[in-house]
C-alpha cells in the first residue's frame, strides 16, 4: 500500500544520515501514515531532485552535506533565518511550490531549553557567551544566541580570518562579535556564562580538541553539538569540574520537529524513548 504521506533527506552520501530512524520512530508512535525516505542526491542532481518533489508525491524534505547552501536558490521562498545563516535544511511543498527553512538555529536552542533554566538563559545578555568555530554550524549558533539576547559574542577559530567574515556577514552579529585568536582560547573563556564547540574538534575520528577550562566560571554552560561520542573530551573535561554540560544529540532531535510538523501535522516529543531509539543508530 502507498503511503499518504511522504518526506525524506536528501544527502550525498546520504546513508549514514540518522533522520529516516528519527522520523521513522515518530511515525510509529503518533500511527501516522506516512514514510520517511534517505535519498541520495549528487550535487549536480539537486535542482532536479527537488524540482520533481511535487510530482513524486512528497510533502518535503530535510536537507544534508552538500545541499544546504546550494538550495537557497532553487526554492521559492527562503524563511528570514536561513536567509541570514545562508542554508536551508528543510523544504516544504505548498501548493507545488518550495519553501525553504532553516531550523538549527531552533534545534540548537531547544536543546539548551531542555537543561538550562530561563534565569541561566538571561545570563547571555549580562556576560560573554563563547563559540569555537566559524563553519555553518557557527552561523546558526550564533543566529540563535543574537536572537535570544546575547549581545557579547567571542568567536574563537583556528583562522582568525574565517571567524571575522563570520562577523562580518551574519546580519547583526558584526557589532557583538569579538574577534578571539586560537592561542587565546582559553583567556576567552573568562567571565563566559556560556561555551558553545562547534567544531569537529572531538568528534569520533576528529583530533581531539585541546581546551583548558581553567578560566571558566563554575557556572557556565558547556555545549558540544558533536554527538558521536555523545559525551566528548569537552563535556567529560567540564562534568567532572562542575560546569552543566549539554550534549549535541538534541539539537538534531529538535531541529527535526518543525518539518515533521509540517509535513504530518503533529508537532512530535522529543523525549529519552527517542533519544534511545536514535542512539542505537548510531
Amino acid at each position: 500500500m502507498t503511503a499518504t504521506l511522504r518526506a525524506g533527506v536528501m544527502g550525498w552520501p546520504v546513508s549514514h544520515s540518522l533522520s529516516p530512524r528519527l522520523h521513522g520512530h515518530w511515525l510509529a508512535r503518533y500511527r501516522i501514515d506516512g514514510s520517511y525516505e534517505a535519498i541520495a542526491v549528487e550535487p549536480d542532481g539537486l535542482a532536479g531532485a527537488l524540482s520533481r518533489l511535487a510530482d513524486e508525491g512528497f510533502r518535503g524534505v530535510n536537507l544534508t552535506v552538500p545541499h544546504k547552501e546550494a538550495a537557497v536558490a532553487l526554492v521559492d521562498t527562503v524563511d528570514e533565518t536561513a536567509r541570514r545563516i545562508g542554508a536551508i535544511n528543510t523544504v516544504v511543498v505548498e501548493d507545488e511550490t518550495l519553501a525553504g527553512s532553516n531550523t538549527d538555529a531552533f534545534g540548537f536552542i531547544e536543546n539548551l531549553r531542555d537543561y538550562v533554566s530561563e534565569a541561566a538563559m538571561s545570563e547571555w545578555a549580562a556576560r560573554p557567551v563563547t563559540v569555537l568555530g566559524a563553519g555553518g554550524a557557527a552561523r546558526a549558533v550564533c543566529t540563535a544566541l543574537l536572537d535570544n539576547g546575547a549581545n557579547d559574542i567571542r568567536l574563537v577559530n583556528r583562522t582568525a580570518a574565517r571567524a571575522a567574515a563570520l562577523a562580518e556577514t551574519l546580519p547583526g552579529l558584526a557589532n557583538y562579535a569579538t574577534i578571539c585568536a586560537w592561542a587565546d582560547r582559553t583567556d576567552a573563556l573568562r567571565d563566559a556564562a556560556l561555551l558553545v564547540n562547534t567544531t569537529v574538534l572531538g568528534m569520533t575520528g576528529q583530533a581531539p580538541l585541546d581546551l583548558d577550562l581553567e578560566k571558566l566560571p563554575g557556572d557556565a554552560t558547556v555545549n558540544d553539538i558533536v554527538y558521536v561520542p555523545l559525551e566528548t573530551g569537552l563535556l567529560a573535561q567540564a562534568r567532572r569540574r562542575g560546569n552543566r554540560t549539554v550534549d549535541g544529540l538534541g539539537m538534531l532531535l529538535h531541529q527535526a520537529r518543525p518539518g515533521f510538523r509540517a509535513w504530518f501535522g503533529v508537532d512530535p516529543a522529543v523525549d529519552e524513548d527517542l533519544r534511545q531509539a536514535v542512539l542505537a543508530g548510531l
